[in-house]
């Protein structure tokens, strides 16, 4: 049984929300203490003056000031500005209407998407663990027609739920080569004392039945990227699931996602130190092209091995009965771009950043008797 997980980033269309720059701590905190005291209904003097702070800091002085459109008392009318305006072709003659829509979401390269199936089919795993997927239809489109032009078969079973954010980073799982999905639970609802759900975009938990007859269990998940207490509270709580599904009986566990922080990180630590799930990508087998560039040798603490000086985000966490059957695993990153000193195999057609299949790599693996 050959299991893989990947974060693809969306198939055919990306919020350009997820696309945009990162902004560094400060701006970000900046960002999320404005918000805190604009919602306050009551704002004291102290308030009013850290808002004038914020935004100073923030560059909203720097908005242009002159008048798009005036409404003026003649009739009730809107003027627009001839300045920016004149000579803009309307819309409809009809409605008189002059104007825009920005579109939320942008089209992803054809040839990222061409480099994600053939990453996915290079692959080639009985079962795979998407993250990051916009929706049923352009998955089932995607596995139905893109995959065979790497000469793979198609999946059978394929199914996708939504996520909570809203940005199109729904999660997904296509199944093949016998193995069948049985159950699907997810665990996006799940909330602290009647908060906001724990999980931003979701923890989806899978029960599948190998040929054999033997039951697998899955955990695919997505922790928060900006909030590192948000991430120890969602690893303290995969770490609750996991616990009651061995207390269950449930013993062929693995724990799949993008988590969005190093392993020695302390956000990390009820998953990865208080249980006794292990990283397939520690094991010593793990198979993963070396890094050629500046700095190979050096061993990085959160690089994924020696040599692969790769910042980890995503991983594939095996329970200890799990673990006994693993026979091999490791990296694929050919669909990667190399930033900085980096250097590794990557597919011919890949040019810049924006042809890559991901910013993440394939992470899978096999497993003997399932």
């Amino acid at each position: 049984m050959k299991i893989a997980s990947f974060n693809i980033e969306n198939l055919y269309h990306r919020d350009k929300s997820l696309m945009r720059p990162r902004l560094n701590k400060c701006v970000s905190d900046w960002v999320s203490e404005l918000d805190i005291l604009m919602s306050r209904i009551k704002k004291n003097v102290n308030d009013i003056d850290r808002i004038r702070e914020l935004t100073f800091l923030l560059g909203f002085e720097k908005t242009d000031h002159r008048p798009f459109g005036v409404l003026k008392k003649r009739h009730g009318e809107l003027f627009i500005n001839p300045n920016v305006s004149a000579n803009e072709p309307k819309a409809s003659r009809l409605t008189d209407w002059n104007g825009w829509v920005a579109l939320q979401n942008v089209a992803v390269p054809y040839a990222s998407t061409l480099n994600k199936a053939r990453l996915i089919a290079e692959t080639d795993a009985d079962v795979l663990i998407l993250q990051e997927v916009e929706d049923r239809a352009a998955l089932m489109d995607f596995n139905n027609e893109l995959l065979r032009e790497y000469n793979v078969e198609p999946y059978d079973q394929v199914m996708h739920l939504s996520g909570n954010d809203g940005h199109g980073r729904g999660m997904a799982i296509l199944i093949k080569n016998g193995y069948r999905l049985d159950t699907l639970k997810s665990h996006g609802l799940d909330l602290p004392k009647g908060h906001e759900p724990i999980f931003e975009v979701d923890c989806q938990e899978y029960a599948l039945i190998a040929p054999k007859g033997h039951r697998v269990y899955i955990l695919s998940t997505q922790f928060s990227l900006e909030k590192d207490t948000q991430r120890k509270i969602q690893a303290g709580k995969l770490a609750d699931i996991y616990r009651k599904m061995k207390a269950s009986g449930k013993e062929l566990v693995l724990i799949c996602g993008t988590l969005n922080d190093v392993s020695y990180s302390d956000c990390l630590s009820p998953i990865l130190r208080e249980t006794d799930l292990r990283d397939v990508t520690r094991h010593p087998g793990c198979k993963v092209e070396r890094d050629l560039g500046k700095g190979a040798g050096y061993f990085r603490l959160g690089a994924y091995s020696k040599g692969v000086n790769v910042r980890q985000k995503n991983y594939m966490l095996l329970s200890d009965e799990l673990q006994d059957k693993l026979t091999s695993c490791g990296l694929n990153r050919k669909g990667m771009w190399p930033e900085g000193n980096s250097r590794w195999e990557i597919y011919p057609s890949i040019k810049n950043r924006i042809h890559a299949a991901s910013s993440h790599p394939v992470i899978w693996g096999e497993f003997r008797n399932i």
